[in-house]
């Protein structure tokens, strides 16, 4: 699954390591002081201040979660086998069925507990094949907590036999967006809904009785009625299906005999029900379960497979209204199923593979086997009008969603503590060409190591470097962080790890192993933990087995701190003449770590870069296993370590270093790599904010950079420069001057580039105009905002959106507004409201709206927000107003004012987390703090903790650094602009 911020940001612990619950249920550090005398001199200052009073007004938010073992079924028994039929109701708003499961008894009991929630249950019965006996339940009972039904038994089942258990159930189909649940969109002025299931992590228990643990796997045979206008999805293809007909149609089983029983044969064929029959599934988890029903269009390619010349059929639904912006999507899907299977040496096992677009949907796509399942923003793009940022993101989601395939789908975690097997592997490979073990996995192989085998020229090892790596490094830098691998006893501890640390961590500590110990023998591990553990469950020591056993590395002994402990290192780097000493600490964004908080040594991959008269040598081999190190180099010549950013942590060099680094990197490729250079910027800012350095260093190497030529360094540079203007935004001469800096940087870029875009660019140069633009407009370049200003207003009158480039719709939009009035507002609001419109466009007019500074236009988006949007899309309506410097304050009031009623709407989903930390994630103000711990004080935080824990930490560093630097920032601003003659 990919979370709603896409990787978008994580969108999230615990900081206690699992200990491994699922596999039991079945069978002093010394203080350093750097030479240049600034790294530690904070550690009583004001920023550490801050932190002891706050830290236990923290504690009183937080809730502690329930043991796991409590949480966690019983397993007398466990299912082999489930047989669903599911009656779907669209005009009603309901669904009912019976359920039969398989089950093998591991232990007399008269006793059967299970999951469920939110459903009414019919008589249940139970059927033994030793005894010949079937019994009805004798007493049954709930426990909504736990979300279990417990049902009781006169005659107990003997150990080692098999029974049947047939349940019926019925529920309603909300807009909840978790379990099965229905959706909504327009079709020539109408509105019509249609319904599909989120089981990922808790809710297959909200649509069937079920053992919805991911260790539970089985088999399921799905059956589906619905009306005859109607198309019926499911993980696997369709055996049968026929109308219903009351006189000809034989229920054989007394179980399904009331379901039947209520169908009718109306005269018009429109009303009439069908059936239809899905092949059985091999075994799976209940999370990765699905289906959906509706009245939806396909487009159709097929691929053909590497491995065993099979020709597997593809498809990707939708309503008619968008099917037409579906073809990239199917597209991609079909690009990378071969380049997987030839990776893993594993076939795609399921006959087919469908992907359905859902216009409400709570994360941003889920890897249900054989039906992939996202919201329109992750699968559609307009076909005559794509922009680069569209695309990415398409491709993106859908080859993340694909490695789960394999990692996640056919390999499954045993517990939720092993998320990152699934997301981080996912998120590498797409990189690489992408994996999924857990979160992590599919974020390397989906998003890395498969997009860049398909779209080299998108540069995506680079690209991972600023959207995972440093995302990580952000939310790891602080004390409310959590392992990788972290303990989830409960629902609410679930679904907060679906964030930066199970995706993007998970991916950025895959990547390095596999830059350490070569990625061709690290995919060959990858490999043989996947055929070791087909159809299985895992935990970490499965995946480490198998990579150790293609390298010959003890891959535990580089790994299980990076994946059991949290936080990461901060390398100091002190040279002297025989060469450099390294030593390692815990990287906190408020300054140097407290013993308490030090503890940890990491296994670190130096990755060191040294550089003769003739050639660059990077030595992959050396590590830095103890607190400190010498190594002995030639410091007259150019070094580095981490070359290639590879490594999960920052480097802090003396500002000598720094600047000599930025001035070699400012040649280009000859000595430091794109990879370098992105890395750079982001480790000197990140350690200015730490206060290991000054601002004033940061903006100088960035100053050093202004001649580079690569999008992804002046995308760093951005980046960086919105994280000060987000900081400071209260101090207006700040921000004044960092805007001048800001327009001296990208207008000339602008000016070089111009407005207009070409088949024949680079998709480097692509992105830099697009970025130029943005930057240039943001900081108020009169003749940037004139010039969208311009365009927008001809689209307006026109209805003719062709003088604005895709790639320039979201800034000009944006622009329009936030310089214009009514008018700009209420023509975004329409483009917002047309379900016709791409998802980016739509997306981009929720972005608009929230920049006006029209008072009135303000009050009316948040009234907005609570009458008209969709819940999918207010996490976009409140980043949208965190970004606007007029409302940072009116959003976070405007949540605690409707707190009760936001909650509602998202109680069970996940990404509730996202919005409480976006509402608070622009504040820097002391009470600020106070004010926030005061409002959640009498409040049930379970749900959210993390994310309010990491937001808190957020304001707290924030606060420090203004505090620290804005003198260090205004001096530095000011030499610039006498130097710029400013």
């Amino acid at each position: 699954m990919v979370s709603i911020f896409g990787s978008l940001r994580a969108c999230v612990g615990v900081p206690i390591r699992c200990l491994s619950t699922c596999a039991t249920r079945n069978n002093t550090a010394t203080q350093f002081t750097l030479c240049s005398a600034r790294s530690y001199l904070l550690r009583s200052q004001s920023l550490h201040i801050l932190s002891t009073k706050r830290y236990c007004s923290t504690s009183i938010i937080m809730t502690k979660p329930t043991d796991s073992g409590d949480f966690r079924l019983p397993l007398d028994v466990k299912p082999t086998h489930y047989d669903l039929t599911v009656k779907t109701d669209l005009e009603n708003s309901t669904f009912e069925g019976v359920v039969k499961i398989d089950l093998d008894v591991k232990k007399e009991t008269s006793t059967i507990v299970f999951n469920s929630a939110d459903l009414k249950l019919s008589d249940a019965s139970l059927y033994s094949d030793t005894l010949k006996l079937k019994q009805v339940d004798t007493s049954r009972s709930f426990d909504d907590k736990m979300e279990r039904g417990i049902l009781s038994f006169s005659t107990p089942l003997p150990a080692g036999s098999k029974a049947t258990l047939s349940i019926g159930f019925s529920g309603e189909l909300t807009g909840s967006m978790m379990g099965y649940y229905k959706s909504s969109f327009e079709h020539e002025g109408t509105k019509k809904h249609y319904a599909l299931t989120q089981f990922e992590p808790t809710a297959g228990r909200r649509a069937f009785p079920c053992w919805d643990e991911p260790l539970l796997k089985a088999t399921f045979a799905v059956t589906m009625i619905s009306r005859n206008d109607t198309v019926n999805l499911s993980n696997m293809p369709i055996t049968s299906e026929e109308i219903y007909k009351p006189k000809a149609t034989n229920v054989e089983d007394p179980s399904l005999e009331a379901l039947f029983s209520k169908l009718t044969a109306e005269d018009s064929p429109e009303a009439r029900w069908k059936i239809s029959k899905f092949e059985t599934t091999p075994p799976m988890s209940t999370y990765l379960v699905a289906y959906a029903n509706g009245r939806f269009a396909h487009l159709e390619s097929s691929y053909k497979s590497p491995l065993s010349g099979k020709t597997r059929p593809l498809r990707i639904y939708s309503t008619p209204d968008v099917i037409h912006q579906a073809q990239y999507a199917l597209d991609i899907k079909a690009k990378v199923l071969p380049i997987y299977e030839e990776i893993f040496d594993i076939e795609y096992p399921l006959p087919k593979l469908d992907t359905l677009v859902a216009h409400d949907f709570d994360a941003g796509a889920m890897e249900n086997w054989g039906l992939i399942t996202g919201r329109t923003s992750a699968f559609l793009l307009d076909p005559e009008r794509a922009d680069m940022a569209a695309k990415k993101r398409v491709t993106f989601f859908q080859s993340h969603e694909v490695a789960h395939m394999w990692f996640g789908d056919i390999t499954t975690m045993e517990w939720w503590d092993y998320l990152y097997l699934n997301e981080g592997q996912s998120t590498i490979f797409f990189l690489m060409m992408s994996l999924k073990c857990t979160l992590g996995f599919a974020t390397l192989m989906g998003e890395v190591i498969i997009v860049g085998i398909v779209y080299p020229e998108w540069k995506v090892d680079s690209e991972f470097i600023s959207e995972h790596l440093n995302d990580a490094l952000d939310l790891d830098a602080k004390l409310s962080s959590h392992p990788i691998e972290v303990q989830c006893p409960d629902a609410n501890q679930i679904n907060q790890i679906f964030d930066s640390l199970s995706y993007a961590k998970a991916g950025s500590v895959l990547r390095m192993l596999s830059n350490y110990v070569g990625q061709e023998r690290f995919l060959k591990g990858v490999s043989i933990y996947l055929k070791k553990h087909l159809y299985a469950n895992s935990v970490t020591k499965d995946l480490w087995q198998g990579i150790s056993e293609s390298t010959g590395v003890d891959v535990p002994k580089i790994m299980d701190n990076w994946i059991s402990k949290i936080g990461f290192p901060v390398l100091t780097v002190i040279e002297d003449e025989k060469g450099i000493r390294i030593r390692q600490d815990r990287f906190l964004e408020t300054g140097p770590a407290e013993e308490k908080d030090n503890q940890t040594i990491w296994t670190v991959p130096l990755a060191l870069l040294t550089a003769g008269s003739d050639k660059v040598k990077v030595d992959n081999t050396v590590v830095l296993d103890t607190r400190e190190k010498t190594l002995a180099i030639d410091t007259s010549k150019p070094f580095k370590l981490n070359a290639g950013t590879y490594g999960v942590y920052r480097v802090l060099y003396s500002d000598e270093r720094f600047a000599a680094i930025a001035k070699e990197a400012a040649k280009g490729d000859a000595v430091f790599s794109l990879n370098d250079r992105i890395g750079l910027v982001h480790d000197i800012m990140a350690l200015s904010k730490a206060g290991f350095c000054k601002v004033s260093s940061a903006l100088t190497i960035v100053d050093i950079l202004r001649d580079e030529k690569e999008f992804l360094v002046w995308d760093s540079i951005a980046r960086n420069i919105e994280t000060l203007v987000s900081t400071w935004w209260e101090h207006e001469a700040v921000i004044n001057d960092l805007d001048a800096f800001r327009r001296a940087l990208f207008v000339p870029i602008v000016k070089r580039l111009g407005y207009e875009y070409s088949p024949s660019d680079s998709a480097d140069i692509s992105q830099l105009r697009t970025r130029a633009i943005g930057q240039a407009a943001i900081a108020g370049d009169p003749t940037v905002v004139e010039e969208l200003k311009t365009r927008f207003a001809e689209y307006m009158s026109t209805k003719d959106d062709s003088r604005i480039p895709g790639d320039l719709f979201r800034r000009t939009i944006v622009t329009a507004v936030k310089y214009g009035g009514r008018q700009e507002y209420e023509f975004a609001k329409t483009l917002y409201e047309n379900p016709t419109t791409p998802p980016s466009k739509s997306i981009s007019a929720v972005n608009a709206m929230c920049a006006s500074k029209d008072e009135g236009c303000i009050k009316d988006t948040y009234a907005y927000i609570l009458s008209k949007a969709r819940n999918q899309d207010i996490i976009y309506f409140i980043n949208g107003l965190k970004g606007n410097k007029l409302t940072k304050r009116s959003c976070a009031q405007f949540f605690k004012d409707n707190y009760a009623e936001i909650a509602k709407r998202y109680d069970g989903n996940f990404s509730f987390k996202d919005i409480v930390s976006s509402s608070f994630g622009g504040l820097t103000k002391e009470e600020d703090y106070q004010q926030i711990v005061d409002f959640f004080k009498d409040k049930d935080t379970s749900r959210y903790n993390l994310a309010l824990s990491q937001t808190l930490d957020s304001l707290r560093a924030s606060r420090a650094w203004i505090e620290r630097s804005t003198t260090d920032i205004e001096g530095w601003l000011n030499e610039w602009k006498k130097r710029s003659g400013l």
